[in-house]
């Protein structure tokens, strides 16, 4: 299966979506905002972006199905394409320039395409299973350091479930004392593609939603890079819960968020 055109229409799709972010940013009203959940928010630019995403993408593959955050599940068709089109929500209301657009393709199961793009920053990461990683078309490697005292680590704070805080603070605090430091940003797909592109040297975050993750996570293996849930396995797309990193130390990550997270996948 040649995916080059998949990944070129998600590339352009990733564009697109990031304009009408581009557009609107620094222009939210507390009348544009809708919460979902528990600081969980949407506004009419994740809908526009998402139905821009998703235009273009039918209008080429018409057969094809959809995951998208906003609009949920679409179409029968084979191919799956998993759409966030606004990751960090709650920075874009507030002017945090930390925000992607995330978009992936699925077939049985397997992700075959990865694209994530910052519009503000015009940089564009992208994927294909097998083909490598890349930033604005220049391959990336893994940071490639042995040791978790030269490396930073991103993670995210468990928003969606508020009752693990406790035994998340105690794997911060041992990973924070062990690295150079933990950045904490708001957008799970950029820390992603950050562990891609050797910046930062691993991440972890609870209960994540598949479209925040399925595109970096190809991104994170592209790049030579080790990603799986908490108990190091593969059901990260499914529980949300993952651990990226280099090959050298995502071991000693694992391990430190296992100890306080011991049955959770």
């Amino acid at each position: 299966m040649d995916l080059s055109p998949y990944l070129e229409a998600a590339k352009r799709a990733a564009l697109l979506g990031g304009a009408v972010l581009k557009e609107h940013f620094g222009k939210i009203k507390r009348k544009d905002v809708g919460q979902k959940a528990l600081n969980d928010f949407v506004t009419y630019v994740d809908r526009l972006s998402e139905e821009t995403i998703k235009a273009f993408l039918r209008d080429r593959f018409p057969c094809s199905s959809f995951l998208a955050e906003e609009s949920g599940s679409s179409g029968n068709g084979v191919l799956l394409w998993i759409i966030d089109p606004l990751d960090g929500t709650t920075n874009y209301i507030h002017a945090f320039p930390f925000f992607s657009v995330s978009i992936s393709l699925m077939k049985a199961g397997e992700i075959l395409v990865g694209v994530i793009y910052d519009p503000l920053r015009d940089d564009l990461f992208t994927a294909l299973k097998g083909g490598g990683a890349f930033k604005n078309d220049r391959r990336i490697h893994v940071n490639p350091s042995r040791e978790l005292g030269e490396i930073m680590l991103a993670t995210g704070f468990p928003f969606r479930a508020r009752e693990k805080i406790t035994p998340y603070l105690d794997a911060f605090r041992e990973l924070f004392l062990k690295t150079l430091g933990i950045r904490r940003a708001g957008s799970a797909a950029l820390d992603l593609a950050y562990v891609a592109a050797g910046t930062f040297g691993g991440f972890f975050e609870i209960g994540l939603s598949t479209w925040d993750i399925a595109a970096g996570c190809l991104l994170v293996r592209e790049a030579g890079g080790v990603i799986t849930d908490f108990q190091g396995g593969d059901d990260y797309l499914r529980t949300g819960n993952v651990v990226a990193a280099n090959p050298h130390v995502h071991a000693e990550i694992l391990k430190a968020v296992k100890r306080y997270f011991p049955d959770m996948r």
